[in-house]
């Protein structure tokens, strides 16, 4: 089956829609978030603050959690959104770990505010990277360790 085709622009925009939700009364930082699944499926997200500032969640990790609650752990693309006009939206750290979790090979497309975009590959954000993977390989139980 061939992995469906998809309209850059119209995700950007769907990210740029996700941002009008954003709750963010302390970073006073608006992001959305749109993710394409592997099956064409689009699932949205906004960051939301909070006083505790370390509870807040991100754009991106909200999506995909979304995404992962109905099942879906294949994808093909997000987009982010905010409000910046002079460089494009990179996401955190702690996202791109997220992110890297379901793969290196989908694309990411960061955006400035009037929807020019730059795109980049998961792996390209975070290389030499941690992952399901390095649980598997190499892995000594705890109990059979000296």
């Amino acid at each position: 089956m061939a992995e469906p085709s998809f309209n850059v622009e119209d995700l950007i925009s769907r990210a740029m829609e996700a941002k009008t939700f954003a709750y963010s009364p302390y970073s006073n930082f608006r992001v959305g978030a749109a993710l394409l699944t592997s099956d064409g499926t689009v699932f949205t997200g906004c960051n939301v603050d909070n006083a505790c500032y370390n509870l807040g969640i991100c754009a991106e990790r909200n999506a995909i959690s979304k995404a992962v609650s109905e099942g879906h752990r294949k994808f093909k693309a997000i987009a982010i959104a905010s409000d910046m006009e002079y460089q494009y939206i990179s996401p955190c750290g702690g996202c791109r770990q997220f992110m890297r979790e379901f793969g290196l090979d989908w694309e990411v497309y960061m955006t400035k505010l009037e929807g020019s975009f730059v795109k980049r590959m998961v792996e390209d954000l975070l290389p030499e990277s941690f992952g399901p993977q390095n649980l598997k390989e190499g892995v000594i139980p705890v109990k059979n360790r000296n």
